[in-house]
């Protein structure tokens, strides 16, 4: 468990190196979280890291939705994504459903520009499916709105798995 006195403590390669991924492959808003150091408290800290992403300009968070993998498919994820996709049990799909995910994959995508991103926690493959399927017909302002809400949720996950906050 991180205390806010052990955050406030720890220097910027520590920092990153525990916090650089709380938004994939996205360690500028950990770097600057750091920079607003010391914190009052847990809250703060967390709110302070949540008000950078969502502060964040269109490009920025375009690029962030980006640096997220494809479901399933993709074979070089971080050990973040890596856990959160076998929680769902993702790694363990027939060949039936890897075929459904890549073309859906492909497909959002090409529609999207960017790939789908869902908080898998809590949810099963067969549930995170059927809402692939129904969000690939939302409208590319609808979905971008959506998949930022999905980045903020997946990021608080994250917090609170390294904070151990629930």
């Amino acid at each position: 468990m991180f205390s806010i006195d052990k955050i406030n403590e720890l220097n910027r390669s520590e920092f990153i190196a525990t916090f650089g991924n709380i938004f994939e492959k996205t360690d500028w808003i950990a770097n600057k979280t750091f920079e607003l150091k010391p914190f009052k408290d847990i809250t703060e800290f967390v709110s302070k890291f949540i008000t950078i992403y969502e502060n964040s300009d269109h490009e920025k968070i375009l690029k962030i939705l980006n640096s997220h993998p494809d479901l399933v498919v993709e074979k070089k994820l971080t050990k973040e994504s890596q856990k959160e996709q076998h929680s769902a049990n993702l790694n363990q799909c027939s060949e039936e459903e890897l075929l459904e995910f890549t073309k859906l994959n492909k497909d959002y995508r090409s529609k999207f520009e960017f790939p789908f991103i869902i908080a898998v926690k809590g949810k099963n493959k067969n549930e995170i499916l059927n809402i692939f399927k129904k969000r690939i017909n939302n409208s590319i302002e609808e979905e971008f709105k959506e998949a930022k809400i999905q980045v903020k949720k997946i990021a608080i996950v994250r917090l609170d798995q390294i904070l151990k906050i629930n």
